[in-house]
């Protein structure tokens, strides 16, 4: 999701729950772990942080990578990993200030924090080199650390990249912070948050109450509403095309035409400013094709990571 969307939805969101009364604590840790299945093996200690991660397939097949966006967690990449996790070794973990990972003791969300994060967790999992697959905040992630550790990275799938300015997200300006976006950590309420959820979606009727379920839980997760607003704060967007013409790294660019979070238009911004790229779009989705329509997407994805 754009940090200008879950901006306005939670300002939204905050002016209703303030108006009606509900208050919206964190879940419990331990109850979300027991609802998701996740054990103390689900963490990795990288850059002094106890990451969530989920580490599957052979662990001699080549390394996939995957990072997920604004909002969201590892669990997005749910039916894709499955199906990569037969021919891959697929890494997919929730970033500094999501999911369970929770948020970074250092307090640092800036991009270059979230590069630096990736690669220690490569370390840490003794990762020398590996594809990454990314989503709107996690793209952007993703083709910047393709930029600064080239030898790190084998392939790039970007999915609706973040990274270029759109209307009401401009180069070199701090978002506004709307003043009432600070009640987020204590009101979250479900219609609304299916609302911005929904945004992502080409087919909104393929938005299931278990999806949203998901969603709500992870941002319920204890400490991550005040991480996003944190990471919202510190964002400061700045021309790409110098850190993409970096880039070595074969890339696949996917797109919905319908995506509400960040234009398909921005397609095109990325063809010309990388080297090796191509685009497969999907007419008819959204901003998040793996959750969409994961079968389909994930078919350009399967024969582009197959070529060496």
């Amino acid at each position: 999701m754009t940090i200008l969307t879950v901006l306005l939805v939670a300002a939204a969101a905050c002016l209703v729950g303030a108006g009606i009364g509900l208050y919206t604590p964190d879940k419990s840790r331990t109850g979300l772990e027991a609802k998701y299945g996740v054990s103390p093996a689900d963490y990795v200690t990288a850059a002094g942080l106890r990451l969530h991660v989920r580490d599957t397939g052979p662990k001699d097949a080549p390394a996939v990578i995957m990072l997920h966006g604004l909002g969201s967690s590892l669990l997005t990449w749910e039916p894709w990993a499955q199906a990569l996790s037969a021919t891959h070794r697929v890494i997919r973990f929730d970033l500094p200030g999501f999911g369970l990972t929770g948020a970074d003791p250092t307090g640092d969300y800036t991009d270059s924090r979230s590069v630096q994060v990736v690669i220690a967790l490569m370390d840490a999992m003794a990762v020398p080199r590996a594809s990454l697959i990314g989503n709107s905040l996690g793209g952007k992630i993703a083709w910047m650390l393709a930029a600064a550790h080239p030898e790190r990275v084998a392939r790039l799938v970007l999915i609706s990249p973040d990274g270029f300015a759109s209307p009401g997200f401009d180069y070199d300006k701090t978002p506004d912070l709307p003043a009432i976006a600070k009640l987020l950590p204590y009101i979250l309420p479900t219609w609304m948050l299916r609302m911005n959820v929904a945004a992502a979606y080409g087919d909104r009727s393929l938005l299931t109450a278990d999806v949203v379920a998901r969603y709500r839980d992870m941002m319920l997760a204890p400490g991550v509403r005040r991480a996003m607003l944190a990471r919202v704060a510190q964002v400061r967007l700045e021309p790409p095309e110098q850190l993409l013409a970096r880039v070595e790294a074969p890339t696949l660019l996917l797109w919905g035409e319908k995506d509400g979070l960040i234009a398909y238009s921005n397609a095109q911004d990325y063809l010309r400013a990388m080297r090796d790229c191509r685009l497969v779009s999907f007419p008819d989705l959204g901003h998040v094709p793996q959750e969409e329509a994961p079968a389909r997407s994930l078919v350009p994805v399967t024969t582009f990571l197959g070529r060496h």
